[in-house]
């Protein structure tokens, strides 16, 4: 896995019904196990508790032989990272509410694997989330949040790793709001013709009244006085602190999820807490903002100053920027589909809202005054020597100025006693390293800073009001009246005349032709009479097919009589018939019947000559001038004669180009034949008698004509 990438799977394709941050890619799990080899201890089994598919991290629940744990892989950059880690450790060392690191075997607190950081922690049980539903879970949220910004100041992030700081861009933030929002309006403009485009034109220009107007009272605020003090002073803010990330445990309430924490002004994430809830209330409770607020105070107070930014950020539109900020993905669908219902929410929770903080308001005299003037001792910070990579050290902090410690006296090493018997041994004391002595430094004053003189408030001169112009009143202009248009007449056709029907004339009718009859004959000439042939019975005797004679019996044909009827001499229609000559019956011979045999010549056979054509095909490569991939066949034609074949090469392209097969088809070009000598093949068996004739210039019998 030395070359496995963590990187996000937010568009991988998942099996239906599998969970989107369920599931982790099966190279990243194969990734953590391998990270664990780096631990001194066994893993019994692994559990996916949630993953970030969209950043490409995730955290599992891992048994082991020395109990439950966590593994968790950091999205983040690992210089980035390496700051979380190092604010971890710092908190978990003092021996706060946080979860505490399992070292590797060589002992350091994270494995970089993957182009991300992976750290081991306790897992903390039990823990339960508090409730929701009543004021004492949230003052018990608040309190817990309130105990993680005090123990965290003082943190200084380890060498090699990427600071985080939020403090110094507040004026940045809120910039950027006032800037969506007029991208909120333009894109309402742009599709006027969605269902909440007009709902939405019509509330922004009240919260782009309100961000301007506080972020006006931010910049005249104490803000830029409260950073003098530093980053450390104030500590670390977590950034997502929620109902998930802070439980109930074993003596209070942990706070996990640490890997987003970058030094801010703590409330940030007291006003975060404070608005979403009251967004998911529906209303602004004013009992449970003071309730959270004055629970956050007991753990880590506040200042009038502190008091002051605090209601600023509450009264900007966080929570409408919250909600509007994804029009800027999808503008058409979402202003269709969704937009409607958010702005009824927001609208009907702002409602409440100012008349909440205008109350609040109020609550700024019963916190003591802050301590931010120019002449403020900063703390002293003794940071380590030498911190190495993957090592987290604690750095010192004070809020006195440090006096030099007593150098201490190195132990001089105890003298080992020879011991009296052999069989003894004696411990020998291992000698202890003298501790190093650090150079005290000077301390460096501080600067003085010249005040600078207060600028006054530019006076604007009051610009007359410009009267409004009174436009003259032109004359109403009279209706034109139209003239009157002559009515046209309408045409009066004349009635044509009627055409009388004509009356057609009438042919004579002509006679049909009366054709002449010819006379008929009636007188019917006299039939002659003919005898019937006499059948004689001949006894027959049979005889061998020898006696036979070969000439065909057929007798000659014989003439008989016919008596003819007596006509009259007068009658012209008389007629004398003459005798008609019958052949006579066949004369079968006494032997028995005779057999005719029809001899038909048979077709002379011809010297029998079998032609068998045999082809195949190979590849052939031909380098070209430029590289393409082509075939080449060649047909081998082989001509079988008497005793002796030959082969016949012919070589044929596989493809032959369009342009010249149509000029073929079309008559235009003859193709164009190549003879080929023969060649030898390898395989070609070889001649007994090499004065043989190949089999193509072997003289060919013509075949004879068939007769019947």
């Amino acid at each position: 896995m030395e070359n496995y990438q963590v990187v996000p799977w937010i568009n991988d394709v998942l099996d239906p019904g599998v969970v989107a941050n369920m599931y982790v890619p099966p190279g990243l799990e194969m990734l953590a196990r391998e990270v664990l080899g780096h631990y001194d201890f066994q893993v019994n089994d692994m559990l996916l508790i949630t993953s970030k598919p969209d950043k490409g991290g995730a955290i599992w629940k891992i048994g082991t032989s020395k109990g439950n744990l966590s593994i968790k892989c950091l999205h983040r950059r690992p210089r980035r990272s390496l700051f979380s880690v190092g604010a971890q450790a710092y908190m978990s060392g003092l021996g706060h509410r946080v979860p505490s690191f399992i070292p590797t075997k060589e002992g350091h607190y994270y494995v970089e694997a993957g182009g991300k950081l992976w750290i081991v922690t306790d897992w903390i049980e039990p823990l339960v989330p508090v409730s929701k539903i009543d004021l004492d879970g949230a003052s018990q949220l608040c309190f817990g949040l309130g105990e993680f910004h005090k123990n965290s100041r003082g943190y200084v992030p380890p060498s090699g790793s990427e600071k985080s700081s939020r403090i110094y861009g507040w004026g940045k933030y809120y910039e950027k709001i006032i800037a969506k929002i007029g991208w909120f309006q333009d894109i309402a403009q742009a599709y006027s013709e969605t269902a909440a485009s007009a709902s939405l034109l019509a509330v922004i220009e009240e919260f782009k009244r309100q961000a301007n107007d506080m972020y006006l009272r931010f910049q005249n605020s104490p803000y830029n006085a409260m950073l003098a003090k530093g980053e450390p002073h104030w500590g670390l803010a977590h950034q997502d602190f929620g109902w998930s990330n802070g439980q109930m445990g074993p003596g209070g309430i942990w706070v996990i999820d640490l890997d987003g924490v970058s030094y801010d002004l703590p409330i940030r994430d007291l006003r975060k807490l404070i608005t979403s809830t009251m967004d998911d209330m529906g209303v602004w409770d004013l009992t449970w903002i003071r309730g959270m607020i004055d629970a956050y105070h007991r753990a880590n107070p506040l200042d009038q100053e502190t008091f002051e930014i605090l209601w600023i950020d509450m009264a900007f539109p966080n929570e409408f920027y919250k909600h509007v900020k994804e029009i800027v993905f999808d503008p058409q669908v979402f202003l269709d589909t969704e937009l409607a219902s958010i702005l009824q929410r927001v609208m009907t929770t702002e409602a409440s809202k100012w008349q909440a903080l205008t109350e609040l308001e109020k609550d700024k005299a019963n916190y003591p005054a802050g301590d931010y003037s120019a002449d403020y001792v900063k703390p002293t910070l003794q940071n380590p020597a030498v911190i190495l990579p993957g090592d987290v050290l604690t750095p010192i902090y004070s809020d006195t100025p440090t006096t030099p410690a007593t150098p201490i006296t190195p132990i001089t090493p105890v003298t080992p006693i020879t011991p009296a018997t052999p069989a003894v041994e004696e411990i020998m004391p291992i000698p202890l390293e003298p501790e190093p002595v650090y150079a005290e430094l000077p301390e460096a004053a501080e600067p003085v800073y010249a005040e600078l003189p207060k600028v006054a408030e530019p006076v604007y001169a009051e610009l007359p009001e410009v009267a409004e112009p009174v436009y003259a009143e032109l004359p109403e202009a009279a209706e034109p009246v139209y003239a009157e248009l002559p009515k046209v007449a309408e045409p009066v056709y004349a009635e044509l005349p009627k055409v009388a029907e004509p009356i057609y004339a009438e042919l004579p009718k002509v006679a049909e032709p009366v054709y002449d009859k010819k006379p008929v004959d009636k007188k019917v000439l006299p039939v002659p009479y003919i005898q019937e042939p006499v059948a004689v019975t001949i006894p027959s005797t049979r005889k061998p097919k020898s006696d036979y004679t070969k000439t065909p019996a057929i007798s000659e044909p014989v003439s008989m009589p016919v008596t003819p009827e007596t006509v009259s001499a007068g009658d012209p229609a008389a007629v004398t018939v003459p005798p008609i000559s019958i052949p006579a019956p066949a004369l079968i011979p006494a032997g028995g019947r005779k057999r005719f045999k029809l001899r038909v010549p048979r077709k002379r056979r011809v010297l029998k000559k079998t032609r068998i054509i045999k082809k195949t095909r190979y590849l052939r490569r031909r380098k070209l001038k430029r590289l393409t991939k082509w075939k080449r066949v060649t047909g081998i034609k082989i001509i079988w004669g008497y005793k002796t074949w030959r082969a016949k090469k012919k070589v044929k392209s596989i493809r032959r180009p369009l342009k010249k097969q149509m000029k073929r088809k079309l008559g235009l070009k003859k193709p164009v034949k190549r003879a080929v000598k023969p060649t030898m093949n390898k395989t070609q068996q070889p001649r007994s008698n090499m004065n043989v004739p190949p089999p193509w210039k072997k003289r060919q019998i013509p075949p004879r004509k068939r007769t019947a």
